[in-house]
């Protein structure tokens, strides 16, 4: 069964930089539509940066220019950099996966709508 594994949560100061990590788990074909959610405390999950599935990539307004999203296709990772962090970043961030296709008990089959577990960024003094 595909995973996906997030790291890189902390605490961290205001206009600091943290480095999350998003691997997908498993011996994967292709993935596609791979991105970075967010969800605050008593708000909505929200967007945060993503790679379409035709590899372009897309960010919320409210971290354009401070956050970069990149992937290593070799490893099945991908990456949220985010610097210039702010109190208003804090929030338990989640890797998404539109679709994964990968070896199973039964041979080659596709995933959808596959969730990380969730690691906790905290931008605070």
């Amino acid at each position: 069964q595909v995973r996906l594994v997030e790291s890189g949560g902390g605490l961290v100061q205001p206009g600091g930089s943290l480095r999350l990590s998003c691997a997908a788990s498993g011996t994967i074909f292709k993935i596609d539509a791979m991105g970075w959610y967010r969800q605050a405390p008593g708000k909505e999950r929200e967007s945060v940066a993503g790679f379409t599935s035709g590899g372009s990539t897309n960010y919320a307004d409210s971290v354009k220019d401070r956050f970069t999203i990149s992937r290593d296709n070799a490893k099945n990772t991908v990456y949220l950099q985010m610097n210039s962090l702010k109190p208003e970043d804090t929030a338990v961030y989640y890797c998404h996966a539109d679709s994964v296709l990968a070896d199973s008990s039964s041979g080659r089959r596709w995933s959808y709508n596959i969730w990380g577990q969730g690691t906790q960024v905290t931008v605070s003094s």
